[in-house]
């Protein structure tokens, strides 16, 4: 089971420029090898690159992009990515999609008696819910959000239990 997102976004820009990398020196040699005039002169990138310094600013730039780039696919190799599957009680290998899990927990706070809006945050030790009511008084409807939250985080049952917040705020009228 897949517990994190993968790197297909890296993974697809750098197999992008490998490829666009390949297929111009493909039809370079094709074309030196039937005679005709290549678009990719290999004298011309070649003279370009022994007249050029490194003290010039067209190499540093074009060195500090390539180390950027390089830097940038290292990071998105390393670090790991969004979870997208949700680990539950029970089974070692039972889990739920977190996209759903942020579904159901914010259906349950909506459900609540005076509640006209839903915003909700959902991270692995947190989750945040913010309410807006056309109620004057919010008079316990913190604990009855919060309760109703718990309640559906009970059913879920994930491995690490997040610890919920409410915040209520209560829309004003135009007088």
């Amino acid at each position: 089971m897949k517990r994190r997102t993968r790197r297909s976004v890296p993974a697809s820009l750098t197999a992008g420029v490998l490829l666009a990398a390949g297929v111009l020196t493909a039809v370079a040699a094709i074309q030196r090898i039937t005679g005709h005039q290549p678009w990719l002169d290999y004298r011309a990138v070649a003279a370009a690159a022994h007249d050029a310094r490194w003290s010039d600013l067209v190499p540093a730039l074009i060195s500090a992009a390539v180390a950027f780039a390089g830097l940038v696919l290292l990071a998105a190799a390393v670090l790991p990515g969004k979870r997208r599957i949700l680990p539950l009680a029970g089974d070692p290998d039972s889990g739920a999609d977190a996209t759903s899990c942020r579904a159901a927990l914010r259906a349950a706070a909506a459900g609540v008696d005076g509640v006209g809006r839903v915003r909700l945050s959902a991270g692995q030790r947190k989750v945040k819910v913010r309410v807006q009511t056309a109620r004057t008084r919010t008079d316990g409807l913190a604990d009855a959000v919060r309760a109703a939250v718990e309640s559906r985080l009970d059913r879920i049952a994930p491995v690490r239990r997040p610890a919920v917040s409410v915040r209520v705020r209560a829309t004003r009228e135009a007088s």
